[in-house]
């Protein structure tokens, strides 16, 4: 496994729709491992394709679902969102903009279809913060960004931040 490049905003592949997945093979599979190995190694709870600049709708995510923290890795290809319910506010935070968290408002539940790594179709009901993440990862296959849901002003205050942060970082943005 690898630890892939993160992008950071303003990169142009996380403001780019992602095209679907066709080709299920052995460099899928290592590129959702390679996906996984990175998301773990950034602490993040859910990683998709566009971030580490492959703009395929590919999403990892492991949002551990008891006070173990046991693991709970989904690899989702191809998913939508096929019914939404409830309504949940989380702070969320993002790989892709280090440092940044804002309040976001989505569904508390969500009915998700997806492929697996072989192609087959399967659906999955996700709740509260597992329905948050996998909202968050289908936004950026849709080149969406939660400071999109944010107030012109609360997103240019929390940009900058950005910028500031990434600088200090010695990352260029």
């Amino acid at each position: 496994m690898a630890v892939l490049d993160l992008q950071f905003w303003p990169a142009e592949v996380l403001r780019n729709r992602s095209e679907p997945v066709t080709t299920f093979d052995p460099a899928l599979l290592q590129l959702l491992e390679n996906m996984a190995e990175t998301m773990y190694v950034e602490n993040g709870i859910g990683l998709a394709a566009p971030q580490v600049a492959v703009p395929k709708r590919i999403v990892v995510m492991d949002v551990p679902m008891d006070e173990e923290r046991t693991s709970n890795l989904k690899a989702l290809i191809n998913p939508t969102i096929v019914e939404k319910s409830g309504e949940i506010v989380y702070e969320e935070g993002c790989l892709s903009f280090p440092g940044l968290t804002a309040d976001v408002s989505r569904a508390a539940v969500v009915l998700v279809r997806y492929q697996d790594h072989e192609g087959n179709w399967h659906e999955d009901t996700m709740k509260e913060l597992e329905a948050v993440c996998i909202q968050h990862e289908i936004d950026h296959l849709d080149g969406i960004n939660f400071v999109d849901y944010l107030s012109p002003l609360k997103r240019k205050i929390l940009l900058r931040e950005l910028q500031k942060n990434l600088a200090e970082q010695g990352v260029a943005a």
